[in-house]
C-alpha cells in the first residue's frame, strides 16, 4: 500500500512568530512598564509548540504509518538539553562564585529544572513565581518544564488518536479544541479573586496537593494542566490547517484572506498585552483581582489570537508569513529564540539582583547585547553542533585517533579539559553542600523567631479538614506592651535588634498596611496598648488618609506613635504613602514621623539589592533611628 508522501518545508513565518514571542517576554522582563503584558509571549509559545509538533507528528504517522518515540524524544533532547545544561552550569558557576549566600536556595531549582519538574518544585514549595525580592534566576524555566511534560507524553496521544481517528482529521480537530476550552472553563472555575494571605487567613486561595497547602493562583499559572490549553488549541489547528494544504507554486486568493487574519491576530495580541497590565502590580499588594481576566477566558483569547497568526505564517503566499513575520531580522531571531529565551533572565537578574529592580534603557541595551552574544555563541557552537551531528563525529575522532597528530590533539584535549574542568567541579560541589536561601530570605528567617503574632496562629491549616482552626492569640504574660511596633517584611527583618532593645515587635511578610488598624483595635480592647507605637508598613500596597485616620482612632491616647515613611522605589504607592505620613504629624499631635525613605535614599549601603529590605549594617542604623526618634 502507497502512503502519501508529506513534507513539511522550513516556515520562516513561524521563527518570525517566535522572535516576537519571545522579544515580548525579554522586554517584560526588562521593565514591566514598558509592555506590562509580554509575559503573554509564553502562551504564545505554546499554542506554536503545540502547532507544530502535532503537524510533525501527523506527517511521521501518515508517511511512515506509525510514529517513532525514540527517534522523536532524541531530536527533542538534542534541541533543548545542551543549551539548558550549559545555562544550569553557568549560573551555578557564578553562584558558587560571587553569590553565595544564594547556593541553598539554588540547588533545588537547578535539581528541578536538570529533570524538568520546575514548575512543580515552584508550586510545592511555595517560591512565588510573584516574588519581586528573590535573586531566583532560573525563574523563567517553569514554562520548559511544561514543554518538557507535553513532549514526554504528546507523541504517545497523537500515535493513539492516529489510530483511531486517522482518516477523520476534522474530528480529531474538534475534539483538541474541546479539550482547550474545557481547560479554560476549569481554570476560570478553579480561580479564586481577591486577596491573598496565608492559608489561614485566605483559605479560599490555597488547594490541597497531596495533603499539601499550595497556592491556587501558582498552580493555575504554573502548571502543566493549567497551562496546556494553548498546547491543544495548537494542535487543532494542526489537524485543520497544513502548509501542504496549498500549491507551491501558484499563488491562491486564499493568502489575502489569511493575512486578514494575520494582521487581526497581531493586533489582538498587541492588545492583550496591554489590557492584562494590571496583572503585575495589583498581585504585589495580596490582591489578585488583576488576574480575573487573564483566567477567565484570557489565555483563550491569547489562544486564538495566535491560531489566527499561525494561520498566515505558514501559508506559503500570505504577505504577513513571507515579508513581515518571515523578515531575515525575525527569522534570525526566531532561530535563537529559544537561547534568547533561556540567558536573558539570568543576565538581567544577576545584574540587577532582583526584578523589581526595573532595567533603564540603556542598561537594556548593554545586557541585550551580552544575552545576544551568549545566545550566538551557544547556537553556533553548542547547540547546532550537537544536533547535527557533528559533536558525535567529533567525539569520535578525539576517542578513536587515526594519526600521531589525532593522538597529540586528543592528549593536549584531556590536559586542557582537566584544567577547565576545576572551576565546574568546584561549583557542583559548592552547590551540593551549600546552605544558604538567598540574603533577604536568610535575614527574615533569623528573625521571624522573635516576633509576636498578636492577632492568631500562623501554623498552616489542614486542607482536608471540614473547619479551620481557632484563632490562638499570645498573651506575652497579659502584661502592658510598652513599646509595640508593627510592621511588614524590612522591619521583620531587623526583629532581633528591635527585640534586644525591648520592644514587642509583631511583623509579618507582605502585611498590608490596613492590618495595623486590625491589631491596634486588637491590643487596645485587651488594655495592653503602651507609651510607644511604632508603624512601619507600605512596603506591600498603597494606603489611603481614610484608614491612617482609623488606625489612629485606637492610638489617640498613646503618648508617641512613631510612623516610618516607606523606602520602595519600583512601586506607584511609595510617593503617595510617603506623603500622607508625612502629614500626620499636622493633624495628630502625638504622631511622629521617622523619614526612612530620605535615609535609605541617602545610605543605598543600608539595603540589599532590591533597595528595600535592610542588610546588616540598615538594621542596626534602622533600630537606632527608631530608639532616638522615641526617645529612647
Amino acid at each position: 500500500m502507497n502512503r502519501p508522501h508529506h513534507t513539511i518545508s522550513y516556515l520562516p513565518g513561524l521563527d518570525g512568530l517566535r522572535a516576537i514571542a519571545v522579544l515580548a517576554v525579554i522586554v517584560y522582563h526588562a521593565n514591566k512598564s514598558w509592555l506590562p503584558g509580554g509575559f503573554l509571549g509564553v502562551e504564545v509559545f505554546f499554542v506554536i509548540s503545540g502547532y507544530l509538533i502535532t503537524l510533525l507528528l501527523i506527517n511521521e504517522s501518515q508517511q511512515q504509518g506509525r510514529i517513532s518515540f525514540k527517534r522523536f524524544w532524541i531530536r527533542r533532547a538534542r534541541r533543548l538539553l545542551p543549551a539548558m545544561w550549559t545555562l544550569l552550569l553557568g549560573v551555578t558557576m557564578y553562584a558558587s562564585l560571587f553569590e553565595r549566600e544564594e547556593l541553598g536556595k539554588l540547588r533545588g531549582d537547578v535539581i528541578a529544572a536538570f529533570v524538568y519538574v520546575f514548575n512543580w518544585f515552584k508550586i510545592w514549595s511555595g517560591s512565588s513565581y510573584f516574588d519581586a525580592s528573590a535573586l531566583d534566576p532560573l525563574r523563567h524555566l517553569w514554562s520548559l518544564a511544561v514543554e518538557e511534560q507535553f513532549y514526554l507524553v504528546w507523541p504517545l496521544l497523537i500515535a493513539l488518536v492516529m489510530k483511531r481517528f486517522g482518516r477523520r482529521p476534522a474530528k480529531l480537530g474538534i475534539i483538541f479544541l474541546g479539550i482547550s476550552i474545557a481547560i479554560s472553563l476549569y481554570v476560570a472555575t478553579s480561580y479564586a479573586a481577591g486577596v491573598r494571605g496565608t492559608p489561614i487567613e485566605t483559605p479560599e486561595q490555597y488547594i490541597s496537593l497531596f495533603g499539601h497547602a499550595v497556592s491556587r493562583l501558582d498552580f493555575l499559572f504554573l502548571g502543566t494542566l493549567g497551562r496546556s490549553g494553548g498546547l491543544f488549541m495548537g494542535a487543532a489547528l494542526a489537524f485543520w490547517y497544513r502548509p501542504d494544504m496549498f500549491a507551491s507554486t501558484a499563488k491562491s486568493s486564499d493568502r489575502h484572506v489569511v493575512s486578514v487574519f494575520g494582521v487581526a491576530g497581531i493586533a489582538g495580541l498587541t492588545y492583550l498585552m496591554w489590557v492584562f497590565r494590571d496583572v503585575i502590580t495589583i498581585p504585589e499588594t495580596g490582591d489578585v483581582r488583576g488576574y480575573d481576566p487573564l483566567f477567565q477566558g484570557g489565555f483563550l483569547l491569547v489562544g486564538v489570537a495566535s491560531v489566527a497568526v499561525i494561520t498566515a505564517a505558514v501559508h506559503p503566499h500570505s504577505f504577513i508569513g513571507n515579508k513581515v513575520l518571515g523578515n531575515p531580522v525575525f527569522t534570525y531571531l526566531g532561530r535563537r529564540s529559544y537561547g534568547l529565551y533561556l540567558y536573558h533572565w539570568p543576565v538581567y537578574q544577576l545584574y540587577r539582583k532582583v526584578s523589581s529592580n526595573y532595567l533603564s534603557l540603556a542598561q537594556f541595551v548593554v545586557l541585550s547585547l551580552i544575552v545576544l552574544a551568549l545566545t550566538e555563541i551557544s547556537y553556533r557552537f553548542i547547540e547546532m553542533p550537537i544536533r547535527q551531528g557533528q559533536f558525535g563525529e567529533w567525539w569520535h575522532k578525539l576517542r578513536y585517533p587515526r594519526t600521531d597528530a589525532d593522538t597529540e590533539r586528543r592528549t593536549k584535549f584531556f590536559a586542557l579539559g582537566a584544567v577547565a574542568a576545576v572551576l565546574p567541579v568546584f561549583s557542583v560541589v559548592s552547590l551540593a553542600l551549600g546552605t544558604g536561601e538567598g540574603k533577604i530570605a536568610e535575614s527574615i528567617k533569623r528573625n521571624e523567631g522573635v516576633v509576636q503574632n498578636l492577632l492568631g496562629t500562623t501554623v498552616p491549616p489542614d486542607l482536608s479538614a471540614t473547619t479551620l482552626p481557632a484563632t490562638q492569640t499570645t498573651t506575652l504574660d497579659g502584661q502592658v506592651i510598652p513599646i509595640l511596633a508593627i510592621g511588614d517584611s524590612v522591619m521583620l527583618g531587623a526583629a532581633n535588634i528591635l527585640t534586644e532593645r525591648g520592644i514587642t515587635v509583631d511583623a509579618l511578610k507582605s502585611r498590608p498596611f490596613r492590618q495595623a488598624l486590625e491589631i491596634s483595635n486588637y491590643v487596645k480592647s485587651i488594655g495592653r496598648l503602651g507609651e510607644f507605637v511604632i508603624i512601619h508598613l507600605g512596603t506591600n500596597g498603597p494606603v489611603d488618609q481614610a484608614t491612617l485616620d482609623e488606625i489612629m482612632v485606637p492610638l489617640k491616647d498613646v503618648d508617641i506613635v512613631l510612623m516610618v515613611t516607606a523606602h520602595v522605589p519600583t512601586r506607584k504607592w511609595q510617593d503617595s504613602n510617603n506623603e500622607l505620613i508625612r502629614a500626620m504629624p499636622n493633624a495628630y499631635g502625638n504622631v511622629r514621623v521617622l523619614d526612612w525613605f530620605k535615609v535609605a535614599e541617602a545610605h543605598p549601603e543600608y539595603l540589599y539589592g532590591d533597595k528595600v529590605h535592610l542588610n546588616n549594617q540598615g538594621q542596626r542604623t534602622y533600630a537606632d533611628l527608631i530608639m532616638q526618634a522615641i526617645g529612647k
